[in-house]
């Protein structure tokens, strides 16, 4: 893991990155995770709530990012109640499940937070 980013926390609140169209937030997103993994800038952590969330679900265009970052040891958190609110807690692929403890004890502990 690159000692560049492990002690960052991202923060993924909606289904893309930026305030454009839908699909182009979405694309950016995907560059933006592929280039994590290419790069080997992991951060230590990525905290998914509001529609975040429905990223780490089945379907999510970038369900095959995430799960190699998992898999290169980043940490990813669901919100709990965010799940809960869209009804898709089972439909799940990847990360952990968690409450608005465990993200804000995440970023209490990074020495950044990043919020796309």
């Amino acid at each position: 893991m690159s000692e560049g980013m492990n002690n960052t926390v991202v923060l993924i609140t909606q289904e893309g990155m930026g305030s454009g169209p839908p699909d182009l937030q979405l694309r950016l997103l995907s560059v933006y995770l592929k280039l994590l993994l290419d790069n080997g800038l992991r951060p230590g952590a990525i905290c998914f709530y509001t529609n975040g969330v429905k990223l780490l679900i089945e379907g999510s265009s970038v369900l095959d990012s995430l799960k190699s970052l998992e898999s290169n040891g980043v940490r990813l958190i669901a919100c709990k109640t965010c799940l809960d609110y869209f009804s898709i807690g089972d439909k799940i692929q990847v990360g952990v499940i968690g409450g608005m403890g465990d993200i804000q004890a995440a970023m209490a502990m990074a020495a950044k937070v990043i919020t796309l």
